[in-house]
């Protein structure tokens, strides 16, 4: 399916924690990847996932496939999303990686307007950017219906949210697609300055608006320190 199916979370994390052991006993310094696992659903996983429904409930569920474990995700008409509130320090790492698949595309939308704000996938990375809710900003990472690649532009509900299309149109429907964005990058050029923590984390794929139906499917989510 990608990379991230194939290297499972666990070795990554013995490989830290040899580094971690043998750091002061040797002059080298140990170079693994740093991660912070999100979602590990090719586990069957979904501890520390909460849900919030806005209209009617999207279907999400681990299912089996030929490559392992996936998060299943069924909109029927429907806006829920599932989310997992963490902190997640950017300085160590600052990319988010993950991969999705969507079975259909959905059509006639416009999707800078209220009436057309569904996507067959989604993934939310939040910012509280201190104590009060009010300041919370987020990044909305989208497989878009028409919008260009690497488009971005203000959620239809409130632009403290900020959508950029990943993938667009069918071009890649039913085929698994893998991205790692740079997260402290994107938000620097979409809100004009840095920020260090991440605080939560959401998957939405919904038709409540324009009252289609798809399904999409999620591999695991993480955050790594490299970008490459």
């Amino acid at each position: 399916m990608n990379n991230y199916h194939i290297h499972s979370s666990a070795y990554n994390l013995s490989l830290f924690f040899v580094c971690f052991t043998f750091v002061l006993l040797s002059p080298l310094n140990c170079i693994a990847q740093k991660s912070v696992i999100i979602g590990d659903f090719s586990k069957g996983n979904l501890e520390g996932w909460k849900e919030k429904i806005f209209k009617n409930k999207t279907s999400y569920r681990i299912v089996n496939s030929s490559s392992g474990k996936i998060l299943e995700a069924k909109s029927r008409a429907s806006g829920s999303g599932l989310f997992r509130e963490l902190q997640v320090d950017l300085r160590e790492t600052p990319c988010l990686a993950w991969s999705w698949k969507v079975q259909n595309i959905l059509r006639g939308l416009n999707e800078t307007t209220k009436d057309g704000d569904d996507y067959s996938a989604r993934i939310y990375v939040v910012f509280s950017n201190g104590p009060f809710f009010w300041n919370a900003r987020a990044i909305n990472y989208v497989w878009s219906s028409g919008q260009q690649i690497e488009s971005s532009w203000p959620n239809a509900f409130t632009d403290r949210t900020i959508n950029i299309s990943v993938d667009s149109g069918p071009e890649r429907v039913g085929h698994w697609v893998s991205h790692v964005r740079n997260i402290r990058k994107d938000y620097k050029r979409l809100f004009g300055k840095m920020t260090e923590v991440v605080d939560a984390v959401a998957i939405m794929t919904d038709t409540d608006n324009s009252r289609q139906s798809v399904t999409a499917y999620y591999g695991d989510i993480k955050f790594v320190s490299s970008c490459e």
